[in-house]
């Protein structure tokens, strides 16, 4: 099962060309039409369903389908940091440290009892990309073994801790716009996780957004009697802006045509 198209994943994929080469048979999901892909999969003897991308829990029939149910993914650290937008937050709130998490899927958010998950370290450098590539990288090996585990009748599946969950809430446009009275790294932070394929972090100038898709903490500290948001230098299509306290951060890769050394933003 698969899409045509999509307005909110960055990293959608139509996986039909895939099918069609291999003359497997799939169904486009409508999310409007929920009965269609029960109606798609209920014409197989289903022994397993892995579940990856999805945007909306499953309900309880469609959980009940194969066999040995439906295994979800998760890039977080399970039963922590379940919710939306995981490698974004983790990257946003400076975590150092994420991890690739398959589990059988429940009515529950990323609830289910867990088959495999892998420890994955977060760079100070990485962004979006970067650590989106290191999670997959994992989480093809995991699929790898415990496939294998499941063929096999050795799978071990270990219970959450459901006491010790936390839950992350759906991001908005306003939660990318920096405020330069945080701190350097936090803007940093906002910065790299936002960065390509997302839509990338933004500051406002002028009455106009404009988009950051690079950042780079100034080692030096500058005055602190100076305004956070003042534009302290300009190269190109960067600026160093003043931060809080002590800090400023130099912001790549934006179009800055209407921005001058001495503005406040």
């Amino acid at each position: 099962m698969t899409k045509k198209n999509s307005a909110v994943n960055a990293d959608f994929c139509d996986l039909s060309p895939v099918c069609c080469d291999r003359n497997i048979p799939f169904h486009y999901e409508d999310s409007k039409n929920k009965t269609a892909s029960k109606a798609f999969l209920s014409d197989f003897d289903l022994d397993i369903i892995y579940c990856v991308g999805w945007s909306y829990l499953l309900d309880e029939e469609l959980l009940a389908m194969p066999k040995q149910g439906i295994i979800g993914f998760h890039p977080a650290k399970l039963p922590q940091n379940r919710g939306r937008h995981p490698i974004i937050w983790a990257l946003a709130l400076g975590l150092s440290e994420t991890a690739s998490t398959f589990f059988k899927m429940d009515s529950g958010a990323d609830s289910g009892p867990i088959i495999s998950q892998e420890p994955i370290n977060i760079d100070m450098d990485e962004n979006a990309q970067s650590l989106y590539d290191k999670i997959l990288h994992t989480a093809q090996q995991q699929i790898k073994n415990f496939t294998k585990a499941l063929l096999e009748g050795s799978a071990v599946f270990a219970e959450q801790d459901q006491q010790s969950a936390t839950y992350w809430r759906k991001r908005s446009r306003k939660d990318g716009l920096i405020d330069f009275r945080m701190s350097a790294e936090s803007i940093h932070n906002l910065v790299r996780a936002l960065a390509p394929p997302y839509p990338c972090a933004e500051f406002l100038c002028k009455e106009n957004l404009v988009q950051v898709r690079r950042s780079e903490i100034l080692q030096q500290t500058v005055p602190a009697n100076i305004e956070p948001g003042k534009v302290l230098e300009k190269r190109g299509n960067s600026i160093l802006v003043k931060a809080a306290g002590t800090q400023a951060i130099w912001l790549h890769d934006a179009v800055l045509e209407d921005i001058d050394v001495g503005d406040y933003l």
